[in-house]
């Protein structure tokens, strides 16, 4: 089992950038696929990024790639999403989750460990 907390959200204009991070307890954080999911009041969760175990894989969402950059430190247990060129769309709840071994990188019901999420907000 593994215990998830965002942090790094925050109010930023658009253009700028925010670095969110997520510590994970235990010792066995790298036994753990990661993602980056957010979600705004009234729809879904949506999927923004995901790394394999070892941090050697990346996947973006089409909408951030290219602007967001998802990375782990195992020796930290921690995981980042550094956010650049920022959007009003990215406004969201942004949670992070883990699991050992998700079938779909992309969906979040294939996540057994969630965090309490973290907000941020670009003003335009």
């Amino acid at each position: 089992q593994v215990q998830l907390t965002e942090s790094g959200g925050g109010l930023v204009q658009a253009g700028g950038s925010l670095r969110l991070s997520c510590a994970a307890s235990g010792r066995t954080f790298r036994t753990y696929f990661m993602g980056w999911f957010r979600q705004v009041p009234g729809k879904v969760r949506e999927f923004v990024a995901a790394i394999s175990w070892s941090g050697g894989s990346t996947y973006y969402a089409p909408s951030v790639k290219g602007r967001f950059t998802i990375s782990r430190d195992n020796g930290k247990n921690t995981m980042y999403l550094q956010m650049a060129s920022l959007k009003s769309e990215d406004t969201a709840v942004y949670y992070c989750a883990a699991d050992p071994n998700p079938k779909g990188v992309a969906y979040s019901y294939e996540y057994d460990y969630w965090g309490q999420g973290t907000q941020v907000t670009v003003s335009s």
